[in-house]
Order: C-alpha cells, then structure tokens, then sequence
C-alpha cells in the first residue's frame, strides 16, 4: 500500500476543479476559478440528517448574505430533544426524522423508536438527499463542510449513534463513549472506514465539498493519536482513483495554540471559538486557517461581529458561526426568542455580510498580515492585511476614538472608513504617501478602513 503522502504527492497536479488551496497564496482558498474567503453563520449542522428540515430555505438564507459555507454532519452523530438546551436543534430530530448513511433494518428497538440500523447496507434515500443538499448549495455557491464524525460528549449522545450496538443489528460499538474512536474494537473501526470511503465516493462529482474528519477531536473524547490519521488516509486512497480530489480539515484542539505536527494531506486546520491568536500562531504553516464554531459565547451580535472581523483581518481563511436563529422548524433563521447557549440573529448575518463584502473588495491574495501600524491607546485592538503600496484593510475595535499613523510609499490614496453595522461610507478621504495620519468618524464598538492606491508616481 503507498503510504499516504506518496498518495498525496501524485494527486496534487489533478487538484485543479472546485476548493483548493490558492496556487499564490495557500492561506486563502481557490474556488471556481475565484480567490474566496469562506464566511457564514449557520445552522446546527443538522440538514441532511433531520427530514425536518427544508434546507432549501436555509440555503436560501445564507446567499441572501452573500454567504458562501455551511457545515454538515453525516449521521454517524446526532443529539437528543434535551442536548445542550438548544431550542429546535436540527441535530435532534424528532422520532422519525433520523436518516443516516445506513439503513434500517426489519429489527425494533433503536434508540428513536424505529428500527435498528444495519451497518453493512446503505440508505440510498440517505444518500439522495445528501447529493441534493450539496447540489443545491453548489448552485447557491456554498461549499460545503462534510463532517464525518464527533466526538460523543455523554451516554446520552453515544446511546443516540447508529455506531452504538445497542443500534444496530451487527453487534457493532459495545464500547464506551470515549473508545468510539480508539482503536479498540475493529469492526467498529471498519464501519467508520466504510462510511467514509462511502461518503467520499457518493460527493466526488461535487467541486464544493471539503472533509473534516471529526468535530471536538479533543482529550476527552478518547481518541486513539493514530485514527484520525487512519481517516485521513482512507479519504485519500478512495480518491486517488477518482476524477476530483477534495481538501481534508482537522479541527484542532486549541483555541489559540500552535500546530506543532503539521500533516501534508491535511489542507485546512479549524478551531473552535478562536482568537486571533489562532492565526498568527500558525501563520508559518501556508495553511487556510478558520474558525469553524462560535456562537456559543454571548448572545449579542456584538461578540461574534467583532470575532469574525478580527479573525479575518488577522489572515484567516474561514468563518462559520453557530447561529441559533436557525431551528428545526425556523430554516430561514427567524427563531428570536429561543433558549440556547448562544446568539445569531438576522442581523447578525447582514453585518457578517458586510465583512464578506469588504474583504472581496480587496486582492486579499496578495495581502499579508501587518502589523507595522503605530500603537492604539489602552482598549482599543486593531487587525490589519496589507500589500505595501497598493491597499491596506485595518479594523478596529473599542469605543476608544484615536488617530493611526500610516507610512505609505509614494503615490496617491483613498481612504474610506467602513460602518461594520450598516455597510456604509461614513467617511473618505483622498490622501498622498508618507507619514499619514487617519481620523475615524465617531464609532460606537468597531469600525473599519479601506485604502487603496489611486495611480502612481
């Protein structure tokens, strides 16, 4: 058998169709012929697995902002009504409204109060709906994130999964919770093999798909160092005869630390409820780096604004908030009055639309993070891509008014202070190279800038 990066290594020239890295600038992604920024707020990952759940409507939804990612779970995992106090989760159907990659069988007694699963035959209706989903999202331009696997954060959870033997015919998973993904029992491990070839094979037409392996890989769930390589390698090999390749994510652990064992088939580390820190830390790698949840925080637009324009601004590559606006019975995100951990509102998504907005208005390609700006007083952080001489995009957050000091190259500029809330112009100015001092119009959390060189001298 090639080893994995040998594999790797042959298939990086046919890497040509839908989601690649930039061939320019690897921390940034190459979409339809297109540099893309990948940004969303979205629902609970739910939509294919929960028959509930029109997600036409919710696509809908998320390129009425110009949206252009959402994540999914494939059914291996899925919640209880009581999971984590989500209002109207879409990964909690309802009795009857669970599909996954396997099909049921004629043996009572799952978990749901249907039948139990058969772990050796597919759902083809499964995989239907599946296909449509990222069929419409591709007509919608959103690329989807395929997350095979998550951790099972209880017994409750664990006692949900097709993979549990208590759900299945085949006296599949008499494991606990936190052996799901250690190794320990083989058919098991084989069964999640399968799925994933299975998976992979049945998307390969799609060019908006990437693979992230397991969401919440962290310490407590159990898992054995050598599965998600073991994943990873499966989505390579079942590829490797396949017109298309797709890019492979791992959602890291740290919120803020730094990758110390890079992997070459891997394309795209996620974090969770990131900092900026995220970024600059792993900035070295070449690698698209993106927050891929938060919402969990605060319940207020503000938090998640300032996160998502922060993280983008420090170099990152992707954005996708948890927004609990989205329910089973609330596609188009208009749930406002709900009682889950966390935010995601109308609003937010129209000011999330404006970081998007703001950040294709630049060749983001050619910019680096910078971190040349003259110091801001106490409370106030400023975030800032740049190519010397040509254009700058600088946010700004804290009610603090100051002055920045720019040092431009010869020539001619426009400045344009950007209202993150409404979209709009609230101030530009026409300026010259050299020491240059900005003034923002009054801003009340965060506000942004725009410079641009005009002509030359």
């Amino acid at each position: 058998m090639k080893s994995a990066l040998a594999i790797w290594l042959a298939l990086v020239p046919l890497i040509t169709r839908g989601l690649s890295p930039h061939p320019d600038n690897p921390h940034y992604f190459l979409f339809r012929g297109k540099p893309a920024v990948l940004i969303t707020s979205g629902e609970h990952y739910g939509a294919v697995l929960n028959k509930d759940f029109d997600y036409v409507a919710y696509l809908d939804e998320l390129v009425a902002h110009r949206f252009n990612h959402t994540r999914l779970f494939s059914g291996t995992y899925c919640e209880r009504e009581d999971s984590f106090g989500i209002t109207g989760n879409t990964l909690a159907p309802v009795p009857g409204a669970f599909v996954c990659p396997w099909a049921r069988s004629e043996t009572p007694g799952c978990f749901d109060g249907g039948s139990k699963f058969d772990l050796t035959r597919w759902d083809e209706k499964y995989f239907a709906r599946l296909k449509d989903l990222v069929q419409e999202a591709g007509r919608r331009g959103i690329v989807v994130e395929m997350n095979l696997f998550c951790t099972m954060y209880s017994d409750a959870i664990w006692g949900a999964s097709p993979m549990n033997s208590a759900n299945n015919i085949n006296g599949i998973g008499r494991v606990s919770r936190n052996e799901v993904y250690a190794l320990k029992e083989e058919q098991l491990t084989a069964a999640q093999e399968a799925v994933a070839r299975k998976i992979v094979n049945e998307l390969n037409t799609f060019d908006n798909v990437y693979y992230e392996v397991c969401n919440e890989p962290y310490e407590r769930s159990g898992m054995h160092p050598d599965w998600q390589s073991r994943i990873v390698q499966v989505i390579t090999e079942a590829e490797s005869s396949l017109p298309n390749k797709h890019l492979i994510s791992l959602n890291d652990e740290h919120r803020d630390g730094k990758i110390t064992k890079p992997r070459p088939l891997v394309s795209i580390y996620n974090f969770h409820a990131a900092t900026p820190e995220s970024v600059t830390l792993n900035y070295a790698l070449g690698k698209a780096l993106g927050d891929n949840e938060t919402g969990g925080s605060a319940r207020d637009d503000k938090t998640y604004r300032v996160q998502a324009w922060e993280f983008i601004l420090a170099g990152g590559a992707l954005f996708s908030h948890l927004d609990f606006s989205f329910a089973t019975t609330h596609p188009r995100g208009t749930l406002r009055n709900h009682k889950s951990p966390g935010g995601g509102s109308p609003e937010l998504r129209q000011q999330l639309g404006i970081l998007k907005k703001f950040i294709e208005g630049f060749d983001f390609v050619r910019m680096t993070p910078d971190k040349s700006i003259a110091a801001l007083p106490a409370g106030t952080r400023i975030f800032a891509l740049s190519e010397r001489g040509r254009q700058y995009a600088i946010y700004l957050s804290g009610a603090r008014q100051t002055t920045l000091s720019l040092d431009l190259p010869a020539g001619s500029y426009r400045a344009e202070w950007i209202n993150t809330l409404s979209g709009q112009t609230d101030k530009r100015e026409d300026i010259r190279g050299g020491t240059v001092a900005l003034t923002p119009p009054n801003y009340r959390e965060d506000i942004a800038l725009r410079v641009l060189r005009t002509r030359g001298e």
